[in-house]
């Protein structure tokens, strides 16, 4: 049985680590892409997790590949396109350690996993099901993404979900918000950030935004909140844990590690039904350590903390 089953998109970020002596930015080829990040997060913190998800015949296909499996990651829902080469993504940085991306995907062997690609015996082997919303930018992804979200839960599995928006990756805002929201009434943990809560509610409140899309079915929603920490509603119940100061370096992945954390925690309860508001509070400041220490460093999976840099 594995815990944790991510679906989707499986990367190279580009990243921008510095610049040379003649101001030429320089870039670190890391593995990426947010439901593979977060298997990998989840796994380093003692969770068993599995990915599916689809890379090209070429070297950095094979990179990713050796990656997730170096990490305790399963492999056996990994594709390789005979035809389409593996997504680049370039990340570049700011002073501050904020993001932005350009994508280097259309085509690209992540945007062309099928449905029959992903087998029941998978689905029915999980107890989440957890995917994101690039892999619903485009055909064949979207309807395999769904596929496998509704499969899963059908054969009773929870679904988490996290609606990391990527301008660039949709063809307007409106088309972005109504594909990002569909899935909603699959979802029973959701995690959103700041920067998406008002995209996706109207609202920049937590609380409000929060109450909106609890409107869907969702049991847990867990809002990020950057430096200030995290924000939850869980069953009509809600809170705030603030934060862990760090230096930032790269905020690449600290959601994913945020996010692997909680389901991390998650899934070491029978269900959700025994998830106490203490015990909430406890694993939404464990994923807030663990996200600052992913941004305290550089890189996505690179920079994700062990279960023992986190003393547990």
């Amino acid at each position: 049985m594995t815990d944790i089953l991510a679906v989707g998109e499986i990367l190279i970020d580009l990243t921008q680590s510095g610049v040379d002596e003649r101001g030429i930015p320089r870039f670190d080829a890391n593995p990426g892409g947010a439901p593979a990040n977060l298997a990998v997060a989840a796994s380093r913190l003692g969770a068993k997790t599995a990915f599916i998800g689809k890379v090209g015949r070429d070297s950095f296909g094979d990179f990713l590949k050796n990656t997730l499996l170096e990490n305790g990651v399963d492999v056996s829902g990994l594709v390789t396109d005979p035809v389409q080469h593996t997504t680049l993504a370039v990340v570049s940085v700011d002073k501050t350690g904020e993001r932005s991306f350009s994508f280097y995907r259309d085509p690209s062997a992540d945007v062309n996993l099928r449905a029959e690609e992903i087998s029941d015996e998978r689905l029915k082997s999980t107890r989440f099901l957890h995917f994101g919303s690039v892999s619903l930018t485009a055909e064949p992804a979207r309807s395999a993404t769904l596929h496998a979200a509704r499969r899963a839960k059908e054969l009773g599995a929870y679904i988490s979900y996290d609606p990391n928006y990527r301008a660039s990756l949709w063809s307007d805002r409106e088309t972005a918000v109504r594909q990002m929201l569909a899935p909603l009434p699959l979802v029973d943990v959701l995690k959103v950030s700041d920067e998406e809560l008002p995209l996706l509610t109207g609202t920049d409140d937590p609380e409000a935004g929060s109450a909106k899309l609890a409107g869907y079915g969702i049991r847990l929603i867990l809002v990020t909140l950057g430096a200030k920490g995290a924000f939850y509603r869980f069953d009509g119940r809600t809170g705030a844990v603030p934060g862990v100061k760090c230096t930032v370096a790269d905020t690449n992945g600290a959601g994913d590690t945020f996010f692997g954390a909680a389901l991390s925690r998650l899934t070491r309860l029978p269900s959700l039904d025994a998830l106490t508001e203490a015990e909430l509070g406890r694993i939404v400041a464990f994923s807030n350590l663990a996200a600052s220490l992913t941004a305290s460093r550089h890189g996505a999976i690179p920079a994700m903390p062990t279960a023992a840099e986190l003393d547990v």
